[in-house]
Formats: C-alpha cells, structure tokens, sequence
C-alpha cells in the first residue's frame, strides 16, 4: 500500500515518547478523513480544501489534532487516484496544511490514499498504524469546529466504554418511513442521537472489527466476505456501524454539543463561518 510521507521518524518518536512521559497519557492515533468527493457541494473543488474564515476546511481540524494533548499521532487520509493525483494532493496538504504546523508536524506520522467509500479509507488509515497505539480517534475533515474540550471529553469517555461517539440529542421529531415513502413509526425523540465525529475506540476493538467487516472484503474468497453475504453492510456510513457488525461491544453516545456540524452544502459553510465568528 502507498503510505505517503513518514515524518522524521526517528525525530517525532524521540518527541512522543518525551512527550507521552510528561503527560501520563495513552496513545491516541487520530484518523483525519479528507479523501471525501463532496459532490453535493456542488463545486469542482473538494469540500475539504474550499475556504473557511481565511483558510482550507481542512486546516481548522488538522490544527485542533496537532496542537491537542490527547493526540499522539495523525493519520491524514487523502484522495485518491493515479499515482499524479496522489502526489498532486499529498503535496498540496503538506504545503498547505502540514508544514504550516512547526513542530506540531510531528504528530503527523503518515499520509495514505483513500479508497471508494468512506469505510474503505478508514480502513487504510488503520493499516498505516505502524506505531503503538491505545485509541483511535476518527474524524471527517469536514467538520473544522471540533474543540480541544470534545477530545478530552471523548478521551475520559472511551477509557471508560471502549466505544464512544461525538454526538447531539436530535431536536426535531424523527419519522420513519417504508419502502413506499410513507410514514411507519415515529421512535422516542428522547433516544434519537444525531451522530458527529470524531468516533472513538479501543484500537484492537476497531483494528479487528474493520478487519472482520471491510478486510474481508479484500478476499478472493467471496464466501468469506461478509459485506457480500449481508447487503446491510454495503449501507456503512459511519464507523460504529462496523463495531456494531463485528462485536458485542455497545456504543456510547457522548454529548458534545450541536456545533460539531459537517461541511456538506453550501449553507453549511455560511453557518461554519458565522460560528467560528461568534467563538473569538
């Protein structure tokens, strides 16, 4: 697999392991996903690199990482495509993103292509983990109003139940449809998590629940694919679905607030910017 660019090995592990020392903490691997399409952006940029207050989608997030206690290690996931491509994007991250952080690059320990869902990309981003590693934190690059106060959070969280998620109680009422389109139950406001990112683990938890689901997959063996023997599994959209496939492991939802919110249409990136403005 094309692992992308190994920052100062020897440098960055002298600098974790002083810094993991002083800080008395566990190895937390954060996995940035920034190989996105975006196509109902609506733009030939992709929504990760558009302009945010002054600067990339994706810098506000990789910033937050980089400069955050709780993070040991940075998994920068980009998109992929020819072998140009690949080096096109890697070069305009680590301009632009990368090499603007000082010595907070170090915490950037690799860059891999994505592949062709969001799954598969988390999946590489967990094979790039070449290092010791306690957590995996994963995040969409597309949500540049993560906090340091959400880490720590989330840290303290999945310490405690091995499989957290950031995540906001739905304010609205929640209705259910068949395949017709109409309505067919209405669940319990009060139960209805909208769920955000980042999503957290026990590394071991997620290395082999990805390795059940999405790593055999890979299989010539088809019969022992499990996304071809379940269609269910072809409709992941986030990453506790493969913990809840792989494991009798519950997630826990973590309240984190409501302003977590995901760079998704136009509109999004208006309500970013006004609450980026409201923060200073």
């Amino acid at each position: 697999m094309y692992c992308g660019r190994r920052i100062h090995r020897e440098k960055t592990e002298r600098l974790r392991t002083k810094h993991d020392k002083t800080n008395d903490r566990p190895r937390v691997t954060a996995i940035l996903l920034a190989a996105g399409r975006g196509t109902r952006m609506g733009s030939s940029v992709r929504k990760q690199f558009m302009e945010l207050a002054g600067r990339p989608v994706l810098s506000w997030s990789l910033s937050v990482l980089a400069k955050s206690p709780v993070i040991s290690d940075i998994v920068l996931v980009i998109p992929d495509g020819t072998s140009e491509e690949i080096r096109k994007n890697r070069y305009f991250i680590e301009r632009e993103f990368v090499d603007t952080l000082g010595s907070d690059s170090s915490r950037v320990a690799s860059i891999v292509p994505g592949g062709s869902e969001r799954y598969n990309s988390v999946y590489n981003g967990i094979e790039a983990i070449t290092w010791p590693c306690d957590y995996v934190f994963i995040h969409d690059g597309a949500r540049p109003l993560i906090t340091e106060k959400t880490l720590e959070t989330l840290l303290a969280a999945v310490i405690q139940y091995k499989a957290v998620v950031a995540a906001c109680p739905s304010k609205d009422t929640v209705k259910i449809t068949d395949d017709s389109g109409f309505v067919s139950s209405t669940p319990d406001r009060s139960h209805v998590w909208n769920i955000q990112t980042p999503q957290c683990f026990e590394y071991e938890l997620i290395k082999n629940s990805y390795e059940k689901v999405v790593g055999a997959e890979k299989e010539s063996d088809a019969a022992a694919s499990l996304c071809r023997q379940d269609e269910a599994l072809r409709k992941i959209t986030d990453d506790a679905m493969i913990v809840e496939y792989a494991s009798d492991i519950k997630i826990r939802p973590i309240d984190t607030g409501c302003q977590n919110i995901k760079i998704t249409t136009p509109e999004d990136l208006m309500i970013a910017e006004t609450l980026m403005r409201n923060r200073t």
